[in-house]
């Protein structure tokens, strides 16, 4: 569990800075997002946190219309 705190916690992070520096390739940090909130949807789902993996799963859809709105349209 250890991991996925850590790999959520990370790939949160250098998706934030991505998007932040607003350049051509900032929509990969939407990807990034994606990948953090599944990761903290999963250790929440370990830990029983149903708030945890609501808020996430919300951050999920979120970022995945981004993904959709910076890289595929």
């Amino acid at each position: 569990m250890t991991a996925l705190k850590w790999t959520g916690t990370g790939t949160g992070i250098a998706g934030a800075i991505w998007v932040a520096l607003n350049i051509t390739t900032s929509g990969w940090g939407f990807v990034l997002f994606a990948v953090s909130a599944i990761s903290w949807a999963a250790a929440g789902w370990l830990m029983r946190e149903p708030s945890l993996i609501t808020l996430h799963s919300v951050f999920l859809v979120v970022n995945i219309l981004g993904i959709y709105r910076w890289l595929i349209a």
